[in-house]
């Protein structure tokens, strides 16, 4: 192994004999033994959140094949159009001829939801079959509004629900009834 020497200078041409110094140590034992009861403690008391997700079932994006289409009646098709000011215009049926509405409501217990728990009751006694919903935010609601209407699907304990694309006509609508606006 190779050796370091230093040398003081004191064996040759005269110089000075030096004495040498030794630096300053810190012992660091106490300071880890104190960061990791810190991190301890910390992980023990601090209580973990669960991310808030919501589990939707989307369509593959392969091509639509025209054979694929399933026919549904309008007697058991129910669309929500999700305006502006918090406010959801809803209609039964196909826009062109609704067999109830257009209407407009708000969210939450005194707006959608006894809508939805009557129509979710009536439509299996009227059809046969269940009530299928089909939201359509416009692009003046919020991200809060699908949220929330989502919210409302699973209180109220809606089996077929889907997230749509709203048309023109049905933008049309929203503005006439002033829930198309900033």
């Amino acid at each position: 192994m190779a050796e370091l020497n230093q040398d003081s200078g004191g064996d040759k041409k005269g110089g000075k004999i030096r004495s040498k110094k030794q630096g300053g140590r810190v012992d660091l034992t106490a300071m880890v033994d104190l960061a990791f009861l810190l991190i301890t403690f910390f992980m023990l008391t601090t209580s973990l959140n669960k991310p808030n997700a919501m589990d939707v079932a989307m369509p593959d994006k392969n091509e639509e094949d025209p054979e694929d289409r399933l026919e549904i009646a309008d007697t058991r098709t129910m669309t929500l159009l999700l305006g502006s000011n918090n406010k959801i215009e809803w209609y039964l049926g196909e826009y062109s001829n609704p067999i109830e509405g257009p209407e407009v409501v708000g969210y939450g217990k005194d707006g959608i939801r006894p809508i939805l728990l009557q129509k979710l009751e009536e439509i299996p006694q009227r059809t046969g079959e269940g009530l299928i919903v089909v939201i359509r935010p416009s692009d003046k609601s919020t991200h809060r509004n699908l949220v929330d209407i989502l919210d409302e699907m699973n209180i109220v304990g809606a089996k077929q629900y889907m997230i749509g694309t709203i048309s023109e006509p049905e933008i049309e609508v929203l503005e006439r009834d002033g829930l198309y606006n900033d």
